[in-house]
This record gives structure tokens, sequence and C-alpha cells, in this order.
């Protein structure tokens, strides 16, 4: 099908904007590490049960194997954990707007490790995204009612986001530029290598204790990651692999990148905000 990778990053971008909204909530009553556990866990058990249902069968190469573990660490250990920090310091909105950056990252790395090659016009749009992000936080900073020092290290944890973000997607193509794979059963690698990973760490550290409690208390919290958690990293993940698969990554990650302009009549309409 023609112009299925555009298509498909575009739907990601749709379900990326209902899943930010939900986990900026979410983040806020629960906190930004037992979020990204649970929906991981919840996003483990429906791939799980997509994958046995519909029969896919995970015919994969070493190398292919290594690469989606390691986007998994990469982008849903790394780069999720920091947007949720993000989240939890200056908001959906903002946290999604520095991730913009996301589609410049990746387009670079996809030139250093792909050589997919990236036209005058890629730099320029790079160029412009970036300055617009730089204008925006800096207008946002100043009227922002955070503190300035939540506010920066909310800055920054976006910005590692991002990295982590286009660092996952590039592994992921590696994966796909050497064979076929289909885009559940590479969803549910990353995820549970990613669980693998984070789930012990947080154990240990004591971020993920009396969860289910927790989430029994606050039924809303419960709803509002479990709503998040389909259309991220089940849904979401899914078509961004996909897409990954069919297009190039710079022009994958940019439509991708479209989240904060589709947030906007969420943010009007459903939460009646001003934007």
């Amino acid at each position: 099908m023609q112009y299925l990778g555009e298509i498909c990053a575009l739907l990601t971008a749709c379900c990326w904007s209902g899943s930010a909204l939900a986990f900026s909530a979410a983040a806020l009553r629960v906190g930004s590490v037992r979020l990204n556990v649970t929906r991981l866990l919840v996003a483990a058990v429906l791939l799980f049960a997509v994958v046995l249902l519909a029969g896919f069968e995970p015919h994969l190469s070493t190398s292919q194997l290594r690469n989606l573990v390691i986007s998994g660490i990469v982008g849903l250990v790394i780069g999720d954990t920091f947007l949720f920090k993000a989240y939890e310091s200056v908001g959906a909105r903002t946290g999604m707007l520095i991730m913009s950056a996301a589609p410049a990252m990746s387009a670079l790395l996809a030139y250093l490790l792909l050589g997919e090659i990236l036209g005058s016009m890629g730099f320029i749009g790079m160029a412009v995204t970036l300055f617009g992000i730089a204008l925006v936080v800096l207008e946002q900073r100043a009227s922002s009612s955070v503190q300035p020092g939540s506010y920066s290290k909310g800055i920054m944890y976006a910005f590692i986001a991002a990295a982590g973000q286009a660092g996952g997607l590039v592994l992921a193509k590696m994966a796909f530029n050497e064979g076929p794979v289909n885009g559940f059963v590479a969803t549910l690698i990353r995820i549970v290598s990613a669980i693998i990973v984070i789930f012990p760490i947080a154990r240990l550290a004591g971020e993920y204790n009396d969860v289910l409690a927790l989430y029994l208390r606050d039924r809303k919290a419960l709803s509002l990651t479990f709503l998040g958690a389909f259309l991220g990293p089940f849904l979401g993940i899914t078509l961004s692999l996909i897409s990954v698969s069919y297009t190039s990554v710079g022009i994958s990650a940019t439509l991708m990148a479209t989240v904060p302009i589709l947030m906007l009549p969420i943010v009007h309409f459903v939460l009646k905000e001003q934007v």
C-alpha cells in the first residue's frame, strides 16, 4: 500500500496525543516510575494476547533480536522514564513540544548509522524546528508558574526523552532493514526487554511498592493508565514500528512529531483550556 509508512506515522501521532494527556494526568497521581512500569505491564499483556491469538511467529535473527532489545531499553526505559518526569515538571504540552526535537535527532542518527540521506531542506527543517522550540520554551519559562529550577529540569528531562525516542527508533529500523518483522512481535520484544530492566530497578529502589493498593484507591489513575497504555505502548508504538519499516526514519519521526499540533483541539474542546 502506497504511503502506508506515512499513514501509520500520523496514526501514531494521534495515539500519542491521547496517551500524552492520559499519562500526564496519571503521573501526577501515581508518580513517573510507577506509571512507566505499570503501563508497560498492561501493554505487554495486551500484545501477548494479540500475538498468541493471531498466531504471529517471531522469525528473527540474533542481530534483529539484539537491536530490538536495545531499542526497547533505550526508548522505553530511558526515553519514556524521562518523558514522564518531564510531564511531572512542565506538563504534557511543553513536554511533547520539546519532543519535537526527536525528528532532528532521529534523522541525524539515521544518517550516521543507516546512511539515510538528508537533503538541504531537511537540515533547514531541523533548524527551524529547534529554533521554534527554543522560542516557545523561553517564552513559557518567563510566564510559567512552575519554579525556575523545576522548569529547567523538566526541559532537560524532555530533551533526554527525545534522544531516547530517536535512538530507540533508529535501532528498531536497523532490525527491520535486516528482514521483515511483524510490528506486534517487535513491540512485544521491546516492551518485555524494557520490563526486564526497569521492574527490578524500580522494586529495589522502593519506587514500585504497594502499587495495586494505590491503584485500587485511585480508580481514576487506574483508568488513565489503562487508556494511556492502550493508546501509547500497545497501539502507538506498534504503528510507529510499522511506519519505520515502510518509510525513512526522518519522514516517520517528523510526522510523529505533529503530536503538539494534534493535542491542541483535545486540550481546547475536552479539557476546556485556552490554546
